[in-house]
């Protein structure tokens, strides 16, 4: 069974989609079943709900490092909070370098400004350096014209690739079978490394899946 999507099915839960994205879905059809994700209403909906939570609704293509200081230790205790090293004053307002500190060290980023290079970017807001190489490995097997992802990470937002690097990242860590599960808590580890939003991502959830199971319902 496939499930038959339309462009707009996904635009109609944004109410002010990031112009990046506007092209995004034209051909949603082709690439989600390249990947499994219309193979059901339960693995449709919880992929989109997602990309719907990574995106701010569509709203959001690169990850928004601007904190202001009362938030750093919010966002990372491990730095800013009780016992952190860091100054929240110094990287208040600072996303460069807040990035590169941050993210430094870990997910693949080695070299200096790797923090910053492959922050947070696209449907599903991949970020760190391996996580740019695996996308880019699933997005290559046959498919010809993929764009190098670690060489140029902006190609993450490129209309033509948007989604497939979403779909192909979703496929190849396994998010399919915990969407067969009904398991978002696993699906949410695999795309976000940890529980984060999880009860954002999880009204999202209902609310897509419920549209989703009655749009399948009302075409013919």
């Amino acid at each position: 069974m496939t499930i038959r999507i339309d462009p707009q099915d996904f635009l109609s839960f944004a109410r002010r989609p990031a112009p990046a994205y506007a092209g995004a879905f034209d051909h949603a059809q082709a690439v989600l079943d390249r990947y499994g994700v219309t193979n059901s209403v339960l693995r449709l909906a919880h992929f989109t709900a997602q990309v719907l939570h990574e995106t701010g609704g569509l709203r959001l293509t690169t990850e928004n490092l601007n904190y202001r200081a009362q938030r750093l230790p919010v966002v990372w205790p491990r730095y800013f909070g009780p016992g952190g090293a860091l100054d929240a004053d110094d990287y208040a307002m600072a996303p460069e370098k807040l990035a590169n500190t941050v993210y430094a060290g870990r997910m693949g980023n080695t070299a200096p400004g790797d923090g910053f290079a492959y922050r947070g970017r696209g449907l599903l807001q991949l970020t760190g350096k391996d996580n740019y190489q695996f996308a880019a490995h699933a997005l290559h097997d046959g498919q010809d014209g993929a764009p190098d992802l670690v060489a140029d990470p902006d190609s993450v937002l490129a209309s033509a690739w948007a989604l497939a690097v979403a779909a192909a990242t979703w496929e190849s860590k396994g998010c399919n079978h915990f969407a067969d599960m009904n398991d978002i808590a696993r699906v949410t580890r695999a795309i976000n490394g940890g529980a984060v939003g999880l009860s954002e991502r999880t009204a999202w959830f209902r609310l897509v899946y419920r549209a989703f199971w009655m749009l399948e319902r009302q075409r013919p």
